[in-house]
């Protein structure tokens, strides 16, 4: 009887010992208990967008998100949040980080947190096939009409380039594929965004459009609050594995039919 009661102490106290652990592990690192809440703008395809039953979520960024939440021994659960208020909402606990393409850059490094990169990105001017304009560099956006997604590098891209002196149209547009669909029905002239989108557009069989210009390469990361450290560096260590034992590079094949990531580390 004593070493069955010792015995079950001792189980007893494995489990508490155990449970304590994995509290200790997630207490104060993620805002819901055993999930990771990933925020993401749900229709910048092939990085995040809906299966055709409208309610998945799908993309590079969400099988990324599912492959970290893994790692972490937690439940990855996506905010379907519209751009222009993406960050805000991470600011505010709405969610425990943004995995939506977010480009690193200096005023957002000045921000917020983000983890270590995980895929290279360039900008790209993309034009129907049929096109008679000859566009092979940026200035030759003069006097055109170019669609971009509101708020985004590419729309600071065109930004910037005003700034310069170049004169055009601006068709901002709240979600990517609304430029597409625009270009289709012949309302704009360009269209300038993340290559990763465009090849979601460009390399289909019979696509009518094509790239004809592509930037200087730039780096993606997840973004987080500000001064959320422990979490930034749980899911460094989550992507440092990733790219460790190859899923990160067989991800980007799935989507891409390319390695768009491990120049990322390099």
């Amino acid at each position: 009887m004593k070493k069955a009661i010792l015995a079950a102490c001792v189980v007893l106290l494995a489990s508490i010992v155990l449970f304590a652990g994995c509290v200790k592990k997630h207490d104060g690192i993620t805002i819901k208990p055993g999930v990771l809440m990933i925020g993401m703008e749900i229709g910048y395809p092939p990085m995040e967008y809906y299966a055709e039953d409208g309610k998945t979520p799908m993309g590079f960024d969400v099988d990324m998100g599912k492959a970290i939440a893994e790692k972490l021994g937690l439940e990855p659960q996506f905010v379907d949040t519209g751009w222009d208020g993406i960050f805000a909402a991470v600011d505010t606990g709405r969610f425990d980080c943004i995995m939506s393409s977010v480009t690193i850059t200096p005023a957002r490094i000045q921000a917020h947190n983000f983890s270590k990169p995980y895929i290279t990105n360039t900008i790209a001017i993309v034009l129907r096939k049929d096109s008679s304009l000859t566009v092979r560099s940026p200035d030759d956006l003069r006097g055109l009409d170019v669609a971009f997604q509101g708020d985004t590098t590419s729309d600071f891209f065109m930004q910037d380039l005003e700034e310069e002196g170049l004169v055009y149209t601006p068709r901002r547009y709240d979600k990517v594929m609304y430029c597409f669909d625009e270009m289709r029905m012949g309302r704009v002239d360009a269209i300038v965004t993340d290559l990763p989108v465009a090849f979601n557009y460009v390399n289909p069989a019979g696509s009518p459009f094509e790239v004809v210009w592509t930037s200087e390469p730039e780096l993606f990361g997840i973004c987080l609050k500000k001064g959320n450290d422990a979490l930034t560096q749980a899911i460094d260590k989550a992507l440092d594995e990733l790219f460790a034992d190859g899923t990160m590079v067989r991800i980007s094949n799935k989507f891409f039919e390319a390695d768009l990531v491990t120049a990322a580390r390099q």
